[in-house]
Parts: C-alpha cells; sequence; structure tokens
C-alpha cells in the first residue's frame, strides 16, 4: 500500500471514530510506527488532524482551508454516490458551471464519462486539466491562482462568468444551516461562485451528509437560492420539509 492509500484509510478511520492511535494503526498497515506518526504529521500539516500523546484527533472545524489533495481523499465514497445521483440532471450537449471542489470534480468526472459533447466553465485548474482528456469542451475563468487549492480567482475569473449562461451550475460547500443557509471557508471563491449562481438557468448544490448542521465563515447564499440539493444520504425530516418549504428538490 502506498503512503497515500494508507493516509486516505487512516482519513476514513477519523470520520468514524474521530480518533487514531499509532499503535494500532502500525498493528493494521504492518509498518513501523515512525512511518504512522509521519503520516499523522503530514496530514496535521494539511489541518485535518491534530496530533495527540500516542494518537490523533479528527479536526472538524468548517472554516479550514484545506488543500485540494486533503479534500480530494475526504468522504470519496460519498462524493462518488452524489456524482451518480447527478446524471438525472444534466443532458447531452448541456453547458455547464462547476466551482473548484472536490465534490463537483468527482460529479464532472462521472457526467463526462456518461454525457456527450458538454461545456464546461471552470474556475479549478483541476478539472481544466483533467476534463479536457475525456472530449469535452473546457473554457477556463482565467484570473489569480490559488495553489492551495488550485482554484482561479479575481476580477479576471469574475469578467469571465459574467460572459456567459449556461444550463447549469454546479456548487459545493462546507455547511449548511438553517439560520445561516449555505456557507463556506474562502471568501474568493465564494464571490465567484455567487456570479455563476447568477448566470445559470439551473443550479445545484452537491453536499454530502456531513455539511448539515455546520456553518462556515463565509455566507454563499441562502437555502432558497438554488433549485436542487443532491446528497448521498436522505436528510432528516426536518430538513426535508425546511428545502422543500424554500423551493429545494432533494435528490438522495
Amino acid at each position: 500500500m502506498l503512503g497515500f492509500e494508507r493516509r486516505e484509510k487512516i482519513i476514513e478511520f477519523l470520520r468514524q471514530d474521530q480518533k487514531v492511535f499509532v499503535a494500532a494503526l502500525s498493528t493494521l498497515f504492518d509498518v513501523t510506527e515512525e512511518t504512522i506518526r509521519r503520516d499523522l504529521e503530514k496530514l496535521e500539516k494539511e489541518g485535518i488532524v491534530t496530533r495527540t500523546y500516542g494518537g490523533a484527533v479528527l479536526n472538524i472545524h468548517t472554516n479550514e482551508d484545506l488543500s485540494y489533495q486533503t479534500r480530494h481523499t475526504t468522504n470519496l465514497p460519498e462524493k462518488n454516490a452524489i456524482a451518480r445521483k447527478l446524471a438525472r440532471l444534466v443532458s447531452d450537449g448541456d453547458t455547464l458551471m462547476a466551482d473548484p471542489s472536490s465534490t463537483v470534480f468527482e460529479a464532472l468526472r462521472e457526467l463526462g464519462n456518461t454525457k456527450k459533447n458538454l461545456t464546461v466553465i471552470t474556475n479549478s485548474s483541476i478539472i481544466f486539466t483533467e476534463y479536457a482528456k475525456l472530449g469535452h469542451t473546457v473554457i477556463s475563468t482565467g484570473g489569480t491562482l490559488r495553489p492551495h487549492s488550485n482554484s482561479l480567482v479575481g476580477a479576471v475569473a469574475n469578467d469571465t462568468v459574467s460572459k456567459y449562461v449556461v444550463d447549469t451550475a454546479l456548487f459545493s460547500c462546507k455547511g449548511l444551516s438553517a439560520e445561516y443557509g449555505v456557507t463556506d471557508s474562502n471568501e474568493p471563491e465564494s464571490e465567484l461562485k455567487k456570479r455563476m449562481l447568477a448566470q445559470a438557468r439551473k443550479t445545484v448544490l452537491l453536499a454530502d451528509h456531513t455539511k448539515f448542521d455546520k456553518v462556515a465563515f463565509v455566507k454563499l447564499f441562502d437555502l432558497g437560492a438554488f433549485d436542487y440539493l443532491v446528497t448521498d444520504r436522505r436528510p432528516t425530516d426536518e430538513w426535508i420539509e425546511r428545502l422543500e418549504k424554500s423551493g429545494v428538490e432533494v435528490i438522495c
């Protein structure tokens, strides 16, 4: 097992139990305790864990602006489930806007293999690079690169988005709250998402079950601002009722 695969497994264990122990992981993966300590040190630098005596605990702070690689490997099964459920909302030949989230990336990868002749406008350098390989048209917003998240932001990106009107815009977020609506951790990216929202005939929020009842630093929009919510598990009846009253169709 490669190092990044081992760290993905460690993240899965943290999601389940909130904490892990060096000795137990060393035995499980049949590697030295020093190797596990290095794994945990790397995850701590990426903002996922806080190391403790003999192990580490999961950071659950939604304001962390995590690296793209960290976000990509977190909750991957949930993201794949969401990706499969999105297909009914997109048709061959559609035009899309896509934010730089790892959830949207997984959704686009699924769509890229099942739909034909899509056009995607995105501020994600990862999507721009990877999606073109699937034979679809990809338009980059341009702008200032944020290496930490592989996203493009700023005036150039905002102006590019404003030039187009698309069939569907795809977003993700850090938190969904009854009181504060949809929130995220990064202000420049949030501003661009708001621009995308205004330029789409149909808007879809992709959020796994861990995002419910969480609040991050920057407000994106109110619960009724988007048309569909695609998630991996059925939300509580209270959330279903709240979203339906806001005019949001839930796909789960």
